[in-house]
Parts: C-alpha cells; structure tokens; sequence
C-alpha cells in the first residue's frame, strides 16, 4: 500500500490511464509520481459526489442529499439535472451512467418523479423511456446500469422505512412504462428477508448484496439478516447465500466474485461464500450503510483501476493505493 498526499480529502475519484482525477476537486490529477497537480475552479455549487460513464466521457456531479446535479462532458457543463425535492434530504441522490448493447451511453435518474426512473441519450438529452403511468410508491437510489447495458438496479427503500432491491429490464423499459412502474424483478419478501445494506454487480447477470441487521420476520426463508447473496437476475434466484460477521457498508465490485466491502475499513469479499479474502484495518472509511437515513457519515470514496489490481481509496490525509491480491 502507498499513500498520495493531496492538499484535502477528495468526495471524487475516477482513472485516468495510471492517473487518478477528482473532478469535484476542479478536476485535480494525481500522476504516477503521486504528486498533486493544479485544479481549475469549475464548480461552485455545494455537489459532494460524482459518478460517471464507462467510457470515461460524461460525468454527473451531484448533491448527494440535495436536488442539483450536472451533466459534465470533460469539464464542460453541457445541462442541469434535478430530482423531486420530496424527501431528498433524507436518501442519496439516484443517478446512474452506463452504455445500452448497442453502445449509446445513457443517463438514468429521476428527474420528475421520486419513484419514476427515467433512461436518457446522454448526448442528446432524448429520453428513451415512456411517461410514467402509475409507478409504485418506492424512492429509487442508487442506481446502477449492469455492464452488458440489459439491466438497471436500483437499491432505494420504501415506507416503514426499509431498505429495498429493484432490477429492471431496460429493452422492456424502453418499450413501455409497465417495466419501471413496478417492483422490478426482485421483490420482498419473495426474494429478500433482510434489509439490503448494499448491491453491485458482478456481471451482467449477477448482483452481489449485502444485508444490514433488519428483518422481515423472525424466521427468514430468502437472504437474512447479516448475509451476503449473489443474485441471477436472468434466473430470478439466489445462487449463494452466506453469513458475514460484519457490516458490509458499500460494495465495489473488483472482477469475477469478488467484491471489496467498505465500511470501518475495506475488505476483500468472496460474494459467493462471504470469506474475507483480505482487508486492510489500517485504512479508515466511514461506517455508511444503506441509501437512507443517517446524513452525517458520508459515503466513502473508492475506485478500481481497470486492471482490477489497485484500488484508490479517499483518506483523510490523502489517497491510499491498495493493491489487491490476485487468485
């Protein structure tokens, strides 16, 4: 592990070839010498994170708990984005940017509506998915495009409140409103007893997820309490469940079965048999769970290298560059 200075902690991190680049920062770059180099003051607004496409091409800066985010291209603003103001003060902002099979990158958020997802043409600003008909009543976070573009997660709560899981099919979302209307292709309590604390994918089939403390019932029959599952979105069931002896926090995955969880320190994570394949208790991360709720521990900040090797992870002096341990 090596650490690389940087004159404040990022609340963004993103690869660059072998330099990483913050641009919530003003788009301040760390190169293979790990010395800091110049920012420009592009933004001003109080965003706090970013995601962005796998090419490398757009960027959304966000809010996490607010309701303004831009579309970036480069460093260029090319639009203003919001969501609904009910409640968002309470869950992270849902924003998502990935590729569909034929290659055109997209833009999935909520614009309009808390519970109605919306998919975008990213260049364009066309949106692809048709006006909501009578969506459920379900606050969608965390969104992510699966890596073959066929799937959208969302992994937001509903009222009790309780953590929930949504996988949506994006052809059948493109064709009409029905698809993302409803409870997606994972419900509870048919496919979850536990209160889902985090998800990634794995591929473009498989979802890891990690469950927090909470229950359904006292007798789970799906993923419970304390457990990490891998999840076939195309046969619609668990493939592995296991328990874990921690709180998983925030999932990253890192190729093949492997998820990295960050929460209190990272860790290297067998998803298919919750078996801690290494971690690094010497690195601090916040103990953040879920998409809603608590607003003063952040979420951390990580990103994986290409390569599936290194790993970057924001500390409070700096960068940390972990290098993962390969099968």
């Amino acid at each position: 592990m090596k650490t690389l200075k940087a004159s404040s902690a990022p609340n963004s991190l993103f690869w660059e070839g072998e330099d990483l680049v913050d641009p919530l920062g003003g788009f301040r770059r760390w190169g293979p010498d790990g010395r800091e180099h110049g920012s420009v003051p592009v933004l001003s607004y109080r965003f706090d994170r970013a995601v962005r496409s796998p090419s490398g091409r757009w960027t959304v800066v966000y809010g996490e708990r607010g309701t303004k985010a831009l579309l970036l291209e480069g460093a260029k603003v090319v639009r203003e984005l919001n969501r609904s103001f009910y409640h968002a003060e309470d869950y992270d902002y849902p924003v998502s940017l990935g590729a569909l099979p034929d290659g055109r990158e997209v833009l999935v958020h909520c614009p309009e509506q808390y519970n109605n997802p919306v998919v975008e043409d990213a260049a364009t600003g066309e949106r692809l998915t048709p006006a909501a008909g009578d969506p459920q009543d379900a606050f969608h976070s965390r969104l992510a495009v699966s890596p073959d573009g066929r799937r959208l997660l969302s992994a937001g709560w509903v009222w009790h409140p309780f953590g929930q899981l949504w996988v949506f099919d994006l052809a059948a979302a493109v064709a009409g409103p029905a698809e993302l209307d409803g409870w997606g292709r994972v419900s509870s309590p048919e496919g979850l007893d536990g209160e889902p604390g985090a998800a990634c994918w794995l591929d473009g089939d498989r979802i890891a997820v990690s469950t927090g403390e909470e229950a359904l019932g006292d007798e789970p029959v799906a993923l419970g309490p304390r457990e990490i599952g891998v999840w076939s979105a195309a046969e619609e069931r668990w493939l592995h469940r296991s328990r874990l002896g921690f709180t998983a926090g925030t999932l990253l995955a890192c190729g093949g079965d492997r998820v990295v969880s960050l929460c209190g320190h990272p860790r290297l994570v067998d998803a298919r048999t919750g078996a801690v394949l290494a971690e690094w208790p010497e690195v601090p991360v916040s103990h953040r769970e879920g998409s809603y709720g608590v607003t003063h521990v952040p979420t951390p900040v990580a990103a994986l290298h290409p390569d599936e090797v290194h790993l970057a992870v924001a500390v409070e002096k700096g960068i940390a560059i972990l290098d993962l341990p390969q099968t």
